[in-house]
């Protein structure tokens, strides 16, 4: 099973220390190139997190990100610091001596002075544990939606497979067409131009001719590579790069049908495995 770089993923969570929620994004790169956007309260799972990810994920540039919100956390309660609200008690009576009487304080600025509200903060260890577990499931999900994306790019490539493997019959079926009328046109061409031709002669210069033209053995080259590519979908593995090793190759055995064809059909049928191997190739592209 082959899976794309590209893909997407979030799960959410809620407890009674609030809202956590992971994100998971991917591109196409040619390495594992990993990224995480978090609070700094969470920092401390960088390391963890990022082992995590390589040991799930071989190739793309993800980028992950967590957000945390305390909205929703129950049992949540507000207190003033009473000590602070005395410091600043003495601070006015201070300037109340100096300056004299002053009016009264309002009790929601005196409220608003940075210090004098604090938070019951929560348990920060269950805090990481439940990111650490919504972080797993994240990359599960993540992964999962690469591998579907994986199946439609594999559809793609075996229909494609299917295509070359029928222009590589065409192209074998001409070529015995082909390899008969070379015979037949340098014969006419003999009598035209009134020559008698040594059979030996003419059967020498044609296997000659023949050979440089030849293709089978390309054709049988290009087929075993389509057996390769047919077997990386079954692999466990990432298979990528192995699959744009293999496109290179399909190329190449293209190419030099392209370059000994001297048929228009021959001609057609190398043009037409080059586009679709194009295809093939920048397909391959997305794979892990």
């Amino acid at each position: 099973m082959i899976r794309s770089m590209t893909g997407y993923a979030r799960v959410e969570t809620q407890g009674p220390w609030g809202r956590l929620s992971w994100e998971l994004r991917s591109v196409n790169h040619r390495y594992f190139d990993f990224s995480i956007k978090a609070p700094e309260d969470f920092r401390a799972l960088d390391g963890e997190l990022r082992q995590l990810a390589a040991a799930r994920i071989a190739r793309g540039k993800i980028e992950a990100a967590l957000r945390y919100s305390r909205e929703s956390a129950s049992g949540s309660q507000i207190e003033p610091d009473l000590d602070r609200v005395r410091d600043l008690r003495q601070a006015l009576e201070a300037v109340a001596k100096e300056w004299g009487p002053l009016q009264g304080a309002d009790p929601l600025r005196l409220l608003s002075f940075p210090g004098v509200l604090r938070e019951q903060s929560a348990d920060f260890s269950v805090l990481l544990e439940a990111a650490r577990k919504l972080f797993d499931q994240c990359v599960r999900e993540f992964n999962e939606s690469r591998a579907r994306e994986g199946g439609r790019l594999e559809t793609f490539l075996v229909e494609r497979c299917d295509a070359i493997e029928q222009l590589v019959a065409i192209v074998r079926a001409r070529y015995a067409e082909v390899r008969g009328q070379g015979i037949e046109r340098l014969r006419a061409r003999a009598r035209e131009l009134n020559v008698e031709l040594d059979p030996a002669r003419l059967e020498q210069e044609m296997v000659i001719a023949l050979q440089r033209l030849d293709v089978e053995e390309e054709m049988s080259r290009l087929l075993s590579h389509l057996v390769e590519v047919r077997g990386s979908f079954k692999r466990d593995e990432a298979v990528g790069r192995r699959l744009d090793f293999l496109m290179q190759e399909l190329n190449r055995e293209a190419n030099t049908l392209s370059s000994k064809s001297q048929d228009a059909e021959l001609t057609r049928c190398s043009v037409e495995m080059k586009v679709t191997i194009e295809q093939m190739r920048e397909q391959v592209q997305n794979i892990e």
